[in-house]
C-alpha cells in the first residue's frame, strides 16, 4: 500500500516514511553505510545479503553483515540461501535481532550465488522458491518480502508468477529488478515490465534498475506503475541520494548536490565509522572502495583525469586522518576558487548489488 500524496509505503504493519528504498548491496551497506545514510534521510536502507545457513551457525563474517544498530529509522535484514531450514532459522534470527522487514533474496546474479542454487537461480526453480517463502513466513510474525528479477532469461521471465505466488504464501512486497539474470547489468532495466508484475498483485510492488536522476525516478514509477523505487549502484559514492530523489518525488524539484564542505563532512564521518566498526587499519581498507567513489562522483577537480589520479593517490594512504587531510586540501580550494564544477553525470558502475 502506498500513500503518494504523504510519500509513505506501507509494507505490512510497517510504515516507511518515503517511496525511495536503497537496496542490499553486499561489500556496500554495512552498518556503517546505513547509521549514515538513514542519517541523510534514507528512510529504508537493507542489510547486505546474509547467507541463512551461515548466519544460522553463527559464522563471524556473516553475523557481522547483518548487525543492527541505533538510529536506524528501521531495520531490514535480507537472507539468502536454498534450504527452507536455514532459511527459517536465519528469519527467526533475524526478528530477534530486531528486522523489522526480512526480505529474501531471489535476484543476485553473481556465479558464486547462483552456482549454489541461490539468488536468481531460484527462479528457475520456482517449487523451491515457494518453500523458502513459506519457511521463513511461517518461522516469524514481522513482514517478510522478496526481491527479484524478471527471469533468468527471456525465455523464462516469470516474476509476475513468481510474485503471484508469493503473495499466496504471504509475502508483503516484492522489488523487481528489470533485468533478467542473464543480462546481469547490461542493457537497461525494463521498467514497463515490472508493471506487468504490478498488474498481477495485490501487494505493494518496488521498481529497481537504472535509477538515478529524479527523472529517471518519475519515469520509472509511472511506466511501471510501482508504489515505490529502490535504488542499488546510483548509490556509490552518494548516500545521500535516496532522501535527495524522495524530496524531488514530493515537490516535483530536482536533485541537489551537497557542496563541498557538506560532502567532506560526509565522508570524514562515514570513514571514521568504518575505522570504528571493523577496527583500524582492516576499517579503511573497507572503506577504500566508498573512497573511490566519493572522489568519482564529486564534481572537483573538473578534469575527469585529475579525479581519478587523486583518487589512485588517495586510495594508497594507510591512514584515515591523513585521507580526510588530503580530501580537504583537494576539494574546499577547487571548489572556492576558479575551478568551476561540472554538472553531475550519473554514471553506472557494475555491482555485487543484491
Amino acid at each position: 500500500m502506498t500513500d503518494s500524496s504523504r510519500n509513505i509505503l506501507q509494507i505490512g504493519d510497517v510504515l516507511i516514511a518515503g517511496r525511495v528504498l536503497m537496496a542490499p548491496m553486499t561489500g556496500v551497506t554495512d552498518l556503517p553505510f546505513r547509521l549514515l545514510a538513514s542519517k541523510l534521510g534514507a528512510a529504508y536502507v537493507a542489510t547486505e545479503m546474509v547467507a541463512s545457513a551461515e548466519l544460522a551457525r553463527g559464522r563471524p563474517d556473516v553475523v557481522r553483515r547483518a548487525a543492527v544498530g541505533g538510529g536506524l529509522p528501521l531495520t531490514v535484514i535480507q537472507l539468502v540461501g536454498r534450504d527452507p531450514g536455514a532459511m527459517a532459522e536465519g528469519a527467526r534470527m533475524a526478528e530477534a535481532a530486531g528486522a523489522d522487514i526480512i526480505d529474501l533474496n531471489f535476484g543476485c546474479p553473481a556465479k558464486e550465488v547462483t552456482g549454489a542454487a541461490s539468488g536468481s537461480a531460484l527462479m528457475r526453480t520456482p517449487d523451491l522458491a515457494s518453500r523458502l517463502i513459506a519457511a521463513a513466513v511461517g518461522a516469524v510474525s514481522r513482514p517478510v518480502t522478496v526481491k527479484m528479477r524478471l527471469g533468468w532469461d527471456d525465455d523464462s521471465r516469470n516474476a509476475a508468477w513468481l510474485a503471484k505466488r508469493a503473495e499466496q504464501l504471504g509475502v508483503a512486497a516484492v522489488t523487481v529488478h528489470g533485468r533478467t539474470r542473464q543480462q546481469f547489468y547490461t542493457g537497461v532495466a525494463d521498467w514497463d515490465a515490472v508493471g506487468e508484475v504490478k498488474a498481477a498483485v495485490g501487494i505493494p510492488v518496488i521498481v529497481n534498475g537504472d535509477i538515478i536522476t529524479a527523472g529517471q525516478a518519475r519515469e520509472a514509477l509511472e511506466r511501471s506503475g510501482a508504489d515505490a523505487l529502490m535504488l542499488g549502484r546510483g548509490v556509490y559514492g552518494r548516500p545521500w541520494l535516496a532522501a535527495h530523489l524522495d524530496r524531488a518525488l514530493a515537490d516535483g524539484t530536482e536533485l541537489e548536490e551537497p557542496g563541498p564542505e557538506e560532502r567532506l563532512a560526509i565522508v570524514a564521518e562515514h570513514l571514521r565509522a568504518s575505522v570504528a566498526f571493523y577496527d583500524g587499519p582492516v576499517g579503511l581498507k573497507m572503506f577504500r572502495k566508498h573512497l573511490g567513489w566519493y572522489v568519482e562522483q564529486a564534481p572537483w577537480p573538473a578534469d575527469p583525469a585529475e579525479r581519478r589520479a587523486a583518487k589512485s593517490r588517495l586510495c594508497r594512504l594507510d591512514d584515515a586522518e591523513a585521507v580526510i587531510r588530503e580530501l580537504k586540501n583537494l576539494w574546499l580550494p577547487l571548489a572556492h576558487f576558479g575551478n568551476s564544477p561540472v554538472e553531475f553525470s550519473p554514471q553506472l558502475v557494475e555491482a555485487d548489488a543484491a
